[in-house]
């Protein structure tokens, strides 16, 4: 019985003085700091590691200096138009005084969340709908300034806020989804006429395009053609002209006699009374040409007189003849 008593002492002892080690040595995490509070009084800052607090004298409040974030309810708030809607937000902060995260605020989770509704209503109550619909990033600055200021005497800081939803009523909803359909149609229809504008634009440049390349490519033939005709009557004029230095080339060496150019002048007048013409026109030195004209006919005369007695010689043959065989 002794013994069985003697066990439980020691165990109770044991206890006792794990209890006592344990409120006499207090680990604080890298992310924590301890306020100590000796006699109901602040008394020092406990840092990260271990620390010695005395038990019934001293006690000790860790406050996590992390990040952190509140919730704030949805509420209902009324726009600058008269339109109710449900807003709801998170806020991010941090402590950056423990000693007045504790001592200034009782319940700084509560004071803050009551704090972003008042002034959620005022920031979102200044504005129109459409403008709160699409103003978010506005109204997040707007309440983070005001929030950081008035919690700054709670030791935090307020890193950031953002909306979470603003819901507009369901008819409203409706109403603007109606809109957003028309306004949709109409560009579709905005889109599809400027897209029939374009293209008609497009083919009238084409066509345009193609009246000028076709006027240039006849042009061009124009030119060509033109060219072509101009390089051949040049060659022609070139070639004739070769050629009539080359018959007065050759009528220089020929040294044609008077009776030659007198007949070929004669050809020259027969080809030009063969025209159409009424008048001749003659030249003016005359008499040269009707002396060159008598020296033909002489020729002529001559000519025909050699005819007439070759022809009685050859008429007297067959006579003869016969008056051979007469004889014989």
């Amino acid at each position: 019985m002794e013994f069985i008593l003697g066990l439980v002492r020691w165990v109770v002892i044991i206890v006792l003085l794990g209890v006592v080690l344990f409120r006499i040595f207090r680990i604080i995490r890298p992310f924590e700091t301890g306020l100590v509070e000796r006699l109901g009084k602040f008394h020092r800052e406990a840092k990260s590691g271990l620390n010695i607090v005395i038990p019934g004298l001293e006690r000790i409040i860790i406050v996590d200096m992390r990040e952190q974030v509140i919730d704030v309810p949805p509420q209902e708030v009324i726009t600058k138009d008269n339109v109710t809607i449900t807003v709801d937000a998170i806020i991010y902060y941090e402590p950056t005084d423990p000693k007045k995260l504790v001592y200034n605020v009782g319940d700084f989770i509560q004071a803050a969340t009551k704090l972003a509704q008042t002034n959620l209503r005022n920031v979102v109550g200044d504005l129109e709908l459409d403008a709160a619909l699409t103003s978010r990033e506005t109204i997040n600055t707007q309440l983070k300034l005001i929030l950081d200021e008035a919690t700054d005497k709670w030791g935090t800081r307020v890193v950031r806020v953002e909306i979470q939803r603003i819901d507009p009523p369901q008819d409203v909803q409706d109403a603007m989804n109606k809109v957003m359909k028309a306004e949709r149609d109409r560009r579709a229809v905005v889109t599809e006429a400027e897209g029939e504008k374009r293209a008609a634009i497009l083919t009238a440049e084409g066509r345009k395009e193609s009246q000028v390349l076709d006027a240039i490519g006849e042009a061009e033939a124009l030119k060509q053609v033109a060219d072509a005709q101009k390089y051949e009557k040049v060659a022609i004029a070139e070639g004739e002209a070769e050629a009539i230095e080359k018959v007065f080339d050759a009528i220089h060496k020929g040294d044609p006699t008077n009776d030659l150019i007198a007949i070929k002048y004669l050809e020259s007048l027969e080809k030009v009374a063969d025209g159409n013409a009424t008048k001749i026109f003659l030249p003016a030195d005359l008499s040269a040409t009707l002396g060159s004209i008598g020296a033909i006919s002489e020729l002529f005369k001559d000519d025909k007189s050699d005819n007439t007695d070759k022809s009685a010689e050859d008429a007297d043959k067959p006579t003869e003849d016969s008056d051979k065989s007469t004889e014989e």
